[in-house]
């Protein structure tokens, strides 16, 4: 339920019984976990000989050490992806010595870390395992940072000159991690940030589905929940829409006075009620739709996984309170761009 529209759509909220299939993840208060104390993913290294697809040996060994270092450490698999990320653009997983004048001052090893910042002597450096380790100790110690876009929590740990450039390597260092936890990722708790950084928008009940033959036109999914259920982003981003759409009008925030929004809708109203937009990494853009009342979140905002951007409600056109849920590669979000939310999300590792 809850596509945008001009005119008048019927729609109805055809809930059915998720059953969560996760096991519990590890603490993320005992080892450094998300926002809120919410608790990390755990993983398991399964396959410890994999080779991951397009890596040397050399690189395939120093994977291997970072990987088996964070499942000692009993860091969450996010962290491991993190690891392996920002290796991948200091070092290209390759354990550097000095390289003459060719080196950024002192760095060493795989994460480039400096003897002269209080990282170890460069004989330990030097050495996978310690120089994993100490990468994992300061990422623990960075507030919510299972919550931020990779980039953000590499640099949190790093203070690279290039704060940007961790980014690029997250799809490649998912892949890798994945290859030894027997090729998959782990899948998450409700509630916890995966290991790809996507979470549970909302704690409910999944419901109608993307584009059925009785409802072609439902862009999205639908997750039942009881009315001022906290929304909480998909993952890491910037709000990019604020927006009342309901009978057959739309208005942008910020909004004057009341609104076609504030009151509860009804099948045959049309619109998405109240809603917002994030896009995220790789122009994807997640829509979250029917709100109790305007977002909490402004056009320009960062958000991180698993913030509170909104509660659930039943503006638009809607016949019971519930999140209406769609996923957009591509942006802006168009109706053409819109896929499947229940398969993309467990392509993130996270079951709807």
């Amino acid at each position: 339920m809850g596509r945008i529209v001009t005119g008048v759509a019927v729609g109805f909220v055809a809930l059915v019984v998720l059953i969560a299939g996760a096991a519990a993840g590890v603490a993320g208060s005992l080892f450094g976990g998300g926002a809120g104390g919410r608790p990390g993913c755990a993983g398991v290294v399964i396959t410890p000989g994999a080779v991951p697809a397009g890596l040397t040996a050399d690189q395939t060994r120093n994977a291997s050490v970072i990987v088996a270092v964070g499942q000692r450490m009993r860091v969450p698999v996010r962290g491991w992806v993190v690891a392996v990320a920002t290796a991948l653009q200091e070092s290209d997983l390759i354990n550097l010595g000095h390289l003459g004048t060719g080196n950024d001052h002192d760095s060493l090893g795989l994460f480039q870390q400096r003897p002269s910042q209080g990282w170890g002597t460069p004989a330990q450096l030097m050495t996978p395992d310690y120089a994993a380790g100490k990468f994992y100790e300061r990422l623990l110690t960075v507030p919510g940072w299972q919550s931020l876009p990779l980039t953000e929590a590499a640099q949190a740990v790093q203070r690279s000159a290039y704060p940007d450039a961790y980014a690029k390597h997250e799809p490649r260092a998912a892949a890798i991690v994945a290859a030894f936890t027997g090729g998959t990722l782990p899948v998450c708790d409700a509630g916890t940030v995966s290991a790809s950084g996507w979470t549970r928008p909302v704690a409910g009940e999944a419901g109608s589905g993307f584009r059925t033959p009785e409802r072609p036109g439902h862009d999205g999914t639908d997750i039942g929940a009881d009315k001022g259920t906290v929304i909480r982003a998909a993952s890491a981003g910037v709000v990019v829409r604020v927006r009342c759409n309901a009978g057959g009008g739309s208005w942008d925030a910020p909004f004057r006075g009341r609104t076609l929004c504030d009151t509860d809708g009804y099948p045959g109203f049309g619109g998405c009620g109240f809603y917002a937009e994030v896009r995220h990494a790789g122009d994807i853009v997640s829509r979250y739709c029917h709100m109790v009342r305007q977002p909490l979140v402004t056009v320009g905002q960062t958000v991180t996984a698993g913030q509170p951007i909104g509660y659930v409600g039943s503006s638009g056109n809607s016949s019971g309170p519930h999140l209406h849920f769609e996923i957009h590669e591509g942006y802006p979000a168009t109706e053409s761009n819109a896929v499947n939310p229940v398969p993309f999300m467990a392509g993130k590792d996270v079951t709807l």
